[in-house]
């Protein structure tokens, strides 16, 4: 993800001031300092970290790691303190952001009828480590607000897979099924770099999927 970033950001006429890994972790916040924005996709474990050196050095932060949605009051807290700047998300696609809005809407028309049991399946390549996906919880959420918290969810690590998720709707007459399938992971870096600009010059904590209608918007400007 880092390396499709740095590309999008090259041929769109962005400057790529520094790529850091985990070897620069001591001196993060330094190495960080001066820029207008960070992009992290690195892994669950090391997000904090990241957050933290970002916000000491007052650069906005795009969070696309997932897998530590545990720690998030703990992230919320350090960019409060430090009056610090970050937009985060499951899933940085456009199509999945437009994806989860459908989903809702559908959720909420198959809560007002009997006899639909809903369920979610999410497949991916075989080096993702965290399971379910932040999309699939981020999904079982927004349809956990129609159809209660009990909603089956199930994984898939096989292969080369970029990330399927599939919603449905099963009765005894019939199954309705909703798809989102990515053929590269092109989309979330080309949706990291929109919330990239988008968050410059801001302050506090958004999440991609709610801001991504002003976002879309400034776009169009």
């Amino acid at each position: 993800m880092g390396q499709l970033v740095e590309a999008a950001a090259r041929k769109r006429g962005d400057e790529i001031g520094v790529v850091l890994t985990s070897k620069d972790y001591d001196q993060l916040a330094e190495k960080l300092r001066g820029h207008d924005v960070a992009i992290d996709f690195s892994i669950g474990e090391a997000v904090i970290k990241n957050i933290e050196a970002c916000a000491r050095a007052h650069v906005p932060l795009v969070e696309g790691t997932t897998g530590w949605k545990q720690h998030e009051s703990t992230a919320k807290q350090l960019i409060t303190k430090h009056s610090a700047a970050m937009v985060y998300g499951a899933n940085f696609s456009i199509g999945v952001n437009l994806f989860y809005r459908i989903t809702q809407q559908a959720a909420a028309l198959f809560a007002a009828v009997d006899g639909y049991a809903p369920f979610i399946e999410e497949a991916h390549h075989n080096r993702k480590r965290d399971a379910p996906s932040g999309t699939a919880l981020k999904l079982r959420d927004l349809m956990s607000e129609h159809l209660g918290p009990d909603i089956p969810t199930s994984s898939t690590r096989a292969g080369y897979i970029p990330g399927t998720h599939r919603v449905g709707f099963d009765s005894e007459a019939d199954q309705v099924l909703l798809t989102h399938t990515a053929r590269s992971r092109q989309g979330f870096a080309n949706g990291a770099l929109l919330a990239a600009h988008w968050i410059v010059g801001r302050t506090g904590v958004f999440e991609f999927s709610e801001v991504i209608e002003e976002i879309l918007t400034r776009r169009s400007l």
